[in-house]
């Protein structure tokens, strides 16, 4: 009787395992890059891993006996390569090797070769090259040993990704992130000005530091997409920020349903889906990491906190973001993952408050928000009054208090007033 040849398993499901792997025995975060798909040659050096065991019926994989498989397999090549076993090997972590190439089989079919490094860009280069030479880097010092003055350094070499990542507070976090050392996804329903901001970043940092992608954030189907192109360029994430957001500001006697829905579609629907399809890929990553904390934030808005006059949609789902932050973070601490909100007052200088024609200003101006204004100085005047340290935030402002969600390792579910002492935390 012939044999039939296994199916495919999607590769999606098995590169966050691989980061994983990685992350757990050199505890710190690299890149893992597929060969295109048809390149199947097994490289001399590769450390080969059957997850035939794992495959149950057609392509479907269970994910927690891969990574039992995976761990075995490199515990065997530990074991066989290192001087003295594998607990000498574990001893000598300033001197460890680790195959810099995987090979996944499924039986006798090869369905992926994957390439590790530290960055992209060697990642990339290793697999082009079709180098397979061992990995020796010495792992950097653990994140409870960075000071608070190095607090942007917990990003370094960090995957991670920003929607709504082309302008305003995302374009200022993507920025930060690519200049802190992080490889950046910029995700925008606008991918010409993602892939505009990218070459500039790009530019700048002298690396592939942002990738854009296209993704709306109220459409699951694009959302996944999203995931899978995250996880087909670089292996995997750990810190995931949801900012895309819209606001359409009116009373509730005046607002139509439909600018009610698409704000809500947006600022509450869309962070739910970013953090559904975020939390199961930093759970299969957890299932080989289990030690590595990874973040999902949301930027949430001053909003959320308190009730906002003739901006009920906005503030409703804002309200609701943070009931999401709060279950979402009891839900996905058992996988090691965060998950905080960050809470902006009144950004002024950026396209939400300041845009000519769409911008808060022109809403509040237009709604009457403000009584007796004649121009918008006199609106963006009237908040500013309102703010104790009498300015609007900035985008430094936001960064530190992203910086110290990720750096904390004892907090979740939280949400972060950066508001000049407008709003304060109880």
């Amino acid at each position: 009787m012939e044999r039939a040849e296994p199916r495919a398993v999607d590769p999606t499901a098995l590169i966050p395992l691989i980061r994983g792997l990685y992350i757990n025995t050199r505890r710190y975060p690299l890149v893992v890059m597929p060969s295109p798909p048809g390149q199947t040659q097994i490289p001399p050096a590769a450390l080969i891993i059957d997850i035939a065991p794992a495959r149950s019926e057609g392509t479907s994989l269970d994910t927690e006996y891969a990574a039992k498989i995976l761990q075995d397999a490199y515990t065997a090549w530990e074991f066989d390569r290192a001087p003295a076993g594998v607990e000498a090997a574990a001893r000598t972590e300033a001197g460890k090797k680790s195959p810099s190439c995987v090979v996944v089989k499924d039986a006798d079919t090869v369905q992926g070769v994957y390439w590790i490094d530290r960055d992209f860009d060697a990642a990339k280069e290793r697999m082009e090259a079709r180098n397979d030479a061992l990995l020796t880097e010495k792992a950097p010092p653990p994140p409870a040993a960075f000071m608070s003055a190095h607090r942007a350094d917990v990003v370094k070499n960090k995957i991670a990704l920003v929607t709504g990542g082309a302008q305003g507070i995302g374009e200022i976090i993507a920025r930060s992130l690519a200049a802190s050392g992080a490889l950046v996804f910029i995700a925008d329903r606008n991918p010409e000005g993602a892939q505009a901001l990218a070459v500039q970043i790009n530019a700048r940092e002298k690396r592939t530091a942002a990738i854009p992608v296209a993704v709306d954030v109220a459409d699951e189907a694009s959302v996944e997409a999203l995931f899978k192109t995250l996880v087909t360029s670089a292996g995997g994430l750990d810190i995931c920020i949801s900012n895309a957001g819209v606001l359409k500001a009116a009373g509730v006697l005046e607002q139509p349903l439909e600018d009610f829905a698409l704000v809500t579609a947006v600022n509450y629907t869309g962070f739910f889906l970013i953090a559904k399809h975020a939390g199961v890929l930093l759970r299969a990553q957890h299932r080989t990491a289990p030690h590595w904390k990874t973040d999902i934030i949301q930027i949430n808005s001053k909003s959320g906190l308190e009730g906002s006059n003739k901006n009920g949609a906005y503030a409703g789902g804002k309200f609701g973001g943070i009931g999401l932050t709060e279950s979402f973070a009891l839900e996905l601490a058992d996988y090691n993952i965060k998950v905080n909100a960050i809470c902006p007052g009144n950004f002024f200088e950026g396209p939400l408050w300041a845009d000519p024609e769409k911008g808060l200003f022109v809403q509040y101006f237009r709604a009457g928000k403000v009584p007796g204004a004649r121009h918008l100085s006199d609106v963006k005047a009237y908040y500013e009054t309102k703010v104790p340290m009498k300015r609007g935030c900035t985008g430094p402002d936001v960064m530190r208090a992203i910086y110290y969600s990720i750096e904390q390792e004892y907090e979740t579910g939280q949400a972060v007033p950066v508001t000049g002492g407008q709003v304060r935390l109880h």
